[in-house]
């Protein structure tokens, strides 16, 4: 049986100021139409029974994720009592999913990004879910890079693992940090390396296995709070072993020393949508290459994104520009500075201004 855990823990402060603490970027609706969160549900429950999702999120996003998802069962809504990264977050997943199904398959996939091609994300999870299930091994999804990107992870695939009509699975190599311009220009060209997309696949038992070799102490608190699952003191055991347990990815945990590692690469037109600048190039332009959300009227305005969904907003003779309008705030900054909004974030609490984050 497939269960699908998605990770809503994020804060998503480049998206200041329409994403803040409490509505982080998950729950919001970039696009016009769903929030990522509902795009998310909605892209993988044709192949994942509802009662078979689970979502991984901070206490103090569950009742709005609730108000979201109110066809996910509130039991299968995990609240972590704070952050602790994915190592903590992904095996808290494992041990509620074992409680119901011991053989289960997990599909781990974070709640904000956004994948085009549907039904090929789908076919490959099936198919990841299949191979992780017969060869007991950990699957990562690996995009193939458009671009020379230095703000993601890489995948270094190795020797062909398995091949399942045109689709090819490779080992993985390594993984790779985030690189520089000259190292990302190297990797594209080579046509071996691709894009950590943070979507894994794998058995319950064997991600628990792997915990259990690499990460010993989070093991021991994970079957800790295994054993409170269900009664009354489950929470505060939670509280107590995540106060103790160490903050770690799973790719630095886990998958950088696992050595039944593998990596599907596929063309799935992804996306992570982590910037205002990103976003831009996903959504539909207007006549004059304007991102548009909301109300706007504008002259000589080009290649702007406006995200104004109740106050209208008019522009004269801008270009390149993003202008974002929330109840209480605005944001006016160069398309290319997109990536520093998460300095006024700081510059905020900085001063004090909390009310504004």
């Amino acid at each position: 049986m497939i269960y699908a855990v998605i990770m809503a823990g994020g804060s998503g402060t480049r998206f200041w100021p329409l994403s803040k603490s409490k509505t982080p970027k998950q729950l919001l609706n970039l696009t016009g139409d769903r929030t990522l969160i509902q795009k998310t549900i909605h892209r993988i429950k044709p192949i994942v029974k509802l009662k078979n999702i689970f979502i991984v999120t901070a206490n103090s996003h569950v009742k709005k994720i609730r108000e979201q998802l109110a066809e996910i069962h509130p039991h299968n809504i995990i609240d972590e009592p704070f952050g602790k990264n994915t190592a903590p977050c992904i095996g808290l997943a494992a041990i509620h999913i074992k409680m119901k199904d011991p053989d289960g398959v997990m599909v781990v996939m974070p709640a904000d990004h956004l994948i085009k091609n549907e039904g090929r994300f789908r076919e490959i999870i099936s198919l990841g879910a299949r191979i992780a299930s017969e060869r007991d091994c950990l699957i990562t999804l690996g995009i193939k890079p458009s671009y020379p990107e230095t703000g993601y992870g890489y995948i270094h695939a190795g020797e062909e693992f398995v091949k399942s009509g045109k689709t090819k699975i490779f080992r993985v190599n390594r993984f790779v940090e985030k690189p520089d311009i000259k190292r990302a220009r190297r990797f594209v060209n080579s046509g071996d390396y691709f894009w950590n997309g943070g979507v894994f696949i794998w058995k319950v038992e064997a991600i628990l296995e792997m915990i259990k070799k690499f990460l010993p102490d989070l093991y021991d608190g994970l079957m800790e709070i295994e054993k409170a699952l269900g009664t009354k003191r489950e929470k505060r055991v939670i509280r107590d072993i995540y106060s103790k347990v160490e903050g770690i990815s799973i790719d630095h945990g886990i998958m950088e020393k696992a050595k039944n590692t593998a990596v599907i690469p596929c063309d799935i037109e992804w996306n992570d949508v982590g910037t205002w600048m990103a976003l831009y190039d996903i959504l539909e332009k207007d006549s004059f290459n304007n991102a548009i959300v909301g109300k706007h009227v504008g002259i000589d305005t080009d290649g702007c994104v406006i995200h104004s969904p109740k106050k209208i907003v008019a522009t004269i003779g801008i270009k390149d520009i993003v202008i974002v309008v929330t109840r209480d705030a605005v944001l006016i900054c160069p398309k290319t500075k997109s990536q520093d909004v998460k300095k006024i974030v700081e510059l905020l609490k900085s001063k004090g201004l909390k009310e504004y984050l």
